[in-house]
């Protein structure tokens, strides 16, 4: 009987501790995938290659992996149609998102390394993914030099 007690509340605060990290790292999440969308786009399409790296590094990393994936592509697709209705006004409200986690340096220098990644999936990291990152460095407040850009 104590040990299923034990093992129960053990469960629930797992559970507990996953709806809260949830919380608390919905503007990483929001701010990771909205970089992965500005730097898709930068060369005008956006490659199966590139969707599925970025949902590879959401379903490993630990401050991200307990989202449901449907939630993660929901944020995804709004980016990429904001995008599609104008390019100016969806760059802006991903930059926007991007900027919500300014305030952490670890967090934002996670979010370029992975935006990084997720321009190279694709085998080419071309001039306008560099600019792109470039950019999000800037809203980031980080030196583009940093990441060898």
């Amino acid at each position: 009987m104590m040990k299923w007690l034990k093992d129960n509340v053990a469960k629930a605060r797992a559970t507990l501790t996953a709806e809260v990290s949830k919380f608390k790292n919905r503007a990483f999440m929001e701010a990771v995938v909205n970089g992965c969308a500005v730097v898709a786009a930068a060369d005008g399409t956006i490659s199966s290659e590139e969707k599925q790296k970025m949902i590879g590094f959401i379903q490993r990393a630990d401050e991200l992996k307990h989202f449901e994936m449907r939630d993660v592509i929901d944020v995804f697709k709004k980016a990429t149609d904001d995008f599609d209705f104008d390019k100016e006004l969806g760059r802006a409200a991903a930059m926007q998102k991007i900027g919500k986690v300014k305030s952490s340096d670890e967090q934002a220098r996670l979010l370029v390394r992975v935006v990084c990644a997720i321009a190279n999936a694709d085998g080419a990291f071309d001039e306008n993914e560099r600019q792109a990152v470039r950019e999000i460095c800037a809203e980031l407040g980080l030196n583009p030099a940093d990441f060898d850009l």
